[in-house]
């Protein structure tokens, strides 16, 4: 069971880097598009609401890949004032939809926030095959 691990600086430009080094790190797997996007997502969440977001901060990524699951951890520096939660948004509003995405993207959204910081693990089910006969509407 291969397991990436990598730091990034708190700076919003490193998002992209986070987001590049999930889809070279995944490699083709069918998750490497949506495990980018919830690695976007919960980076900045920790770069905009920790202490990953001040100078020399940082936040850190773990991706590990089996063949049932792929997981995604992101680890912020502390600092928040409170933990993260699905919000519900008004319409018109410019934030509080990120954990809203990666809870949809994800088969289970964990949250571990302690005086350390907050990691908050995604888990990506990789679906069985299906080896039903073609035009069997089982699959």
């Amino acid at each position: 069971m291969p397991t990436h691990r990598r730091t990034f600086r708190g700076d919003p430009q490193e998002l992209r880097t986070a987001r590049s080094w999930t889809r070279a790190a995944l490699n083709g797997h069918p998750h490497s598009d949506d495990a980018a996007l919830i690695v976007t997502e919960l980076g900045t969440n920790a770069v905009v609401h920790t202490a990953s977001g001040e100078t020399a901060g940082t936040f850190h990524v773990t991706l590990t890949v089996s063949e049932l699951m792929t997981v995604i951890e992101v680890a912020d520096a502390g600092g928040a004032k409170t933990a993260p939660e699905i919000q519900q948004p008004s319409g018109n509003a410019t934030h509080g939809r990120g954990l809203g995405i990666v809870a949809t993207l994800a088969d289970n959204v964990t949250v571990h926030d302690d005086d350390s910081g907050c990691t908050v693990t995604a888990e990506l089910r990789i679906p069985a095959p299906c080896y039903a006969h073609p035009g069997d509407r089982q699959c």
